[in-house]
């Protein structure tokens, strides 16, 4: 079951910095809502609601249900403002959406498939190069996350943007720039001072005495 999620906000009426900070003591944080064709708005939400609601990876990706004044919104968190030095949230920036109008959203990968792939099987050892991607899409086809396969991958060998098998009705915006756009998001490579052939050969020698021990 997908997961759903509503922020709680009231209107904020004092702006500034000394406002702000006032609100921080008082363990709220500033935040607006603005986009949708409609005036922006200065929101307060409650600050320990929304670290909890920050705690879950999909809240970064997902359309957020916001009560204010009565109505319900729908929106995207586009930005998020944390504190130098202390675990606080000092400022949030929520996107309105148009169910028929795209959204550009930077979505989490997952990363499968390491663990069996001939490439890790022969000593190597996966790099991860990107932690997310950025997607276009309708609202109704924003997913929580995107798998990155690994399986397939040998030795020296990288999984680019453009081998990620995409949910209906999402494009990647790196690639609507062109295919010299086509970056890399994991690959597999031998640890540094080890020879790769070696490796192989403790790899088989390693499977060839597992088969020894399993016989009777």
């Amino acid at each position: 079951m997908a997961s759903t999620y509503e922020l709680n906000a009231e209107i904020r009426q004092d702006k500034g910095k000394g406002a702000s900070r006032r609100l921080r003591r008082d363990n709220k944080v500033p935040a607006v809502l603005y986009g949708g064709g409609q005036e922006a708005v200065s929101l307060t939400l409650q600050h320990n609601t929304l670290v909890h609601n920050l705690e879950n990876e999909a809240f970064y990706s997902h359309i957020l249900t916001v009560n204010v004044a009565g109505k319900a919104e729908k929106a995207v968190l586009k930005d998020l403002q944390r504190h130098p030095f202390k675990s606080s949230i000092v400022h949030l920036d929520l996107l309105r959406v148009n169910e028929n109008e795209k959204l550009r959203m930077h979505v989490p990968l997952h990363f499968i498939g390491g663990n069996v792939s001939a490439g890790v099987k022969a000593g190597g050892v996966v790099s991860h190069l990107a932690n997310d991607v950025e997607i276009s899409c309708l609202p109704k086809d924003l997913p929580e996350f995107i798998e990155a396969d690994l399986s397939t991958l040998n030795i020296d060998e990288t999984l680019h943007i453009s081998d990620l098998k995409l949910p209906e009705g999402t494009e990647l915006v790196a690639l609507m720039h062109g295919a010299d756009h086509d970056l890399s998001v994991a690959a597999i490579h031998m640890p540094r001072g080890t020879n790769a052939d070696e490796a192989e050969d403790e790899a088989a020698a390693a499977s060839e005495n597992e088969g020894e021990e399993a016989k009777p």
